[in-house]
């Protein structure tokens, strides 16, 4: 179980890093709670490799592929939506605290939906077909949080730099950006 675990982080670390999933991290981390955006991916990662390695396959089997990224895609534009939305009092130069259970709640389901039937998902099902269930979901999860760790650090301290505007405006255009080539099929 040791070795499945110690493959399936590695495999998943690396498959992770540069992903638009650590696009979304950063962008969240950079707008709300650090902590709240990693524990709402944590468990869509949990969630998400979970499915790979019990009904990975017969979940792809099921929904096609298309209809996945047609679902991410409007998802994806209406997360740009959101981003683009103003704080209710812009005009205060302060940080204004935002619920962490809202943030980890954006944060995983806009992971869920960007991650679902993504490479990371793949090659966690094929390590547990032939290295064992559990030993390669808890080195998947821990593999893909840690990836996902470092956009959340980079996330945060760029936030603080950066004015709230001009993060709105790039988490939107990013957002956009992934949503419209997952329309056209070329995410």
């Amino acid at each position: 179980m040791v070795e499945a675990a110690l493959i399936a982080l590695g495999v998943v670390f690396v498959a992770e890093l540069g992903d638009k999933s650590q696009l979304i991290a950063l962008t969240f981390a950079s707008r709300g709670r650090p902590l709240a955006v990693l524990a709402g991916i944590a468990v869509a990662v949990a969630v998400l490799q979970a499915l790979a390695v019990g009904v990975g396959a017969a979940l792809s089997e099921a929904i096609p592929a298309r209809t996945l990224e047609i679902a991410a895609g409007v998802a994806f534009l209406a997360f740009a939506l959101w981003s683009l939305r103003g704080d209710d009092d812009e005009d205060v130069d302060v940080d204004v605290p935002r619920s962490a259970g809202r943030v980890a709640v954006a944060a995983g389901v806009a992971f869920f939906v960007a991650e679902l039937g993504d490479k990371t998902q793949l090659a966690t099902l094929t390590l547990a077909s032939t290295n064992g269930a559990l030993g390669t979901w808890v080195g998947a999860v821990l593999g893909e949080v840690a990836a996902d760790a470092l956009a959340v650090v980079v996330g945060a301290r760029v936030g603080a730099r950066v004015p709230a505007r001009a993060m709105r405006l790039l988490s939107a255009a990013a957002f956009a950006v992934f949503g419209v080539l997952l329309l056209l099929g070329i995410g």
